[in-house]
């Protein structure tokens, strides 16, 4: 079976871009083939080669520059704090990518800890997307209130987090996704989650949400147990190269510790600093504050819809 799997990243994350792919490796059926396409507009050939390291008889990597493609709209694709404009480029791979049916695509913070392909071969039926809940939005109430009131799902355990992705690009094609988003785009700004937000509104309605085990983050729940794990994802400030004290954190540094950027990631732990951590603190409240000051300034319509 072919599966293709899609990465967006920058040059400066290409470490962990390494880890996440040693563990896609470690954990790979010989009887698949892996098409990993690394979308990205500024990677340096140093990166590319030792990223390319990582191919093998069923792991085929591609670089493929989105300069050309987004040149026409960069301007309007918004960030904040330390995001860059690759979040956005899972949201073209519809037509980008006419030549296939459903894709992967995965954020660059993870660890695989199971054979990929079984999450590919999740039953989609004619959803646009699958997907997990999005723990942080689960087990926090500011931001519960925003995926309800300014994202406008019908519930915030429907919302999903957008860094592990299974899409079904046939029907996103059918429903003119990408037309729709470019529309959005002028027409509304989602400043807490980005392009995630634009997927959640554009998608409700047609998403099959998965088991938490295949997108789990370093927040603490009794009900999901270690051994059940099959996808870690580092999101947000839960980043073990950062901090200590990371739930998982173990993973990462197993998988890390096989790739040649290893002693790289321990000097980017080492030079993070105290005022560093600070910041990153300081960014999760403004965060919260702009989600509630979002929810503030809409209308609440929500009894009348349950």
């Amino acid at each position: 079976m072919i599966i293709p799997i899609f990465f967006a990243v920058d040059d400066g994350y290409c470490p962990f871009l390494a880890v996440a792919v040693q563990s896609l490796i470690d954990n790979c059926s010989p009887e698949n083939t892996y098409l990993i396409k690394v979308l990205n507009t500024d990677i340096s050939e140093g990166n590319k080669k030792r990223i390319s390291k990582y191919e093998r008889e069923n792991v085929d990597i591609e670089f493929v520059d989105l300069n050309y493609y987004i040149q026409k709209i960069k301007d309007k694709l918004y960030t904040r704090d330390y995001y860059s404009k690759t979040t956005y480029f899972r949201l073209f791979l519809p037509n980008l990518y006419p030549q296939y049916d459903k894709v992967l695509y995965l954020d660059s913070d993870i660890v695989i800890l199971d054979d990929i392909a079984r999450l590919y071969n999740i039953d989609m039926g004619d959803n646009l997307v699958a997907a997990a809940p999005d723990d942080v939005i689960q087990f926090n109430e500011v931001f519960q209130t925003y995926a309800e009131k300014v994202v406008g799902v019908a519930s915030y355990k429907n919302y999903f987090n957008a860094g592990i992705l299974l899409m079904n690009l046939d029907q996103m094609r059918r429903f003119k996704f990408q037309e729709k988003f470019i529309y959005s785009l002028d027409r509304i700004t989602f400043a807490v989650a980005q392009d995630q937000d634009y997927l959640n509104r554009l998608c409700k309605g047609r998403v099959k949400l998965f088991e938490r085990v295949w997108n789990r983050m370093p927040i603490a729940d009794p009900r999901i147990k270690t051994e059940n794990v099959k996808l870690i994802h580092y999101n947000l400030a839960f980043k073990p190269w950062h901090f200590e004290d990371i739930l998982y954190k173990e993973f990462f540094w197993m998988y890390a510790q096989e790739t040649e950027y290893f002693e790289e990631i321990q000097q980017i732990r080492e030079n993070f600093t105290e005022e560093d951590r600070l910041k990153d603190a300081q960014a999760h409240e403004r965060l919260i504050r702009l989600a509630k000051r979002e929810s503030d300034c809409v209308g609440d319509d929500r009894k009348n819809r349950r």
